[in-house]
């Protein structure tokens, strides 16, 4: 999965990830929700250039181009509670740290920390198993590393 190519690889991201999908139906109305907030956003008076994106029913990538102007405290308190609005409205966990989410035959399953070491230790799933990586911070290693192997993945300390 890539970002928009017009925003260089430093612009910072912020990866909300939801304990269970956003209802199919809802993710373009939530798009809608988040481009509006990406448009209105700013910094310290400044118009901030930002995107946002809903990814695989359940992630909210939100991603600022600081080249032009920087994400401020208080413009990241405004989008934390603009998601949390999200998040009320669509009746999921978007602040959950942890909850895992890991690939299985082409889909996405997310499941709480202890969930996700039983399974592990029941070999459900494995060293190899895919796993989102949610604390990246910028576009350029959302591109090479959002998606990788549990043994590259911080996630491995965990199980």
């Amino acid at each position: 999965m890539t970002l928009p190519s017009t925003f260089p690889p430093q612009s910072r991201v912020w990866i909300y990830q939801a304990d269970r999908p956003f209802p199919e139906a809802a993710v373009p109305d939530i798009e809608a929700e988040l481009r509006g907030f990406a448009q209105s956003w700013v910094s310290h008076n400044n118009q901030l250039r930002a995107t946002a994106k809903v990814l695989h029913n359940r992630f909210v990538v939100l991603m600022v181009d600081e080249t032009q102007s920087g994400a401020s405290g208080c413009s990241i308190d405004k989008s934390v509670y603009f998601l949390k609005q999200l998040q009320a409205k669509y009746d999921v966990n978007l602040f959950d740290r942890m909850v895992f989410s890991y690939e299985k035959d082409g889909e996405v399953v997310t499941v709480p920390r202890e969930e996700f070491v039983r399974r592990y230790k029941q070999g459900e799933i494995n060293d190899s198993t895919m796993v989102f990586d949610t604390l990246l911070e910028s576009k350029g290693a959302f591109e090479r590393e959002w998606l990788k192997p549990l043994s590259e993945s911080w996630h491995r300390r965990l199980v």
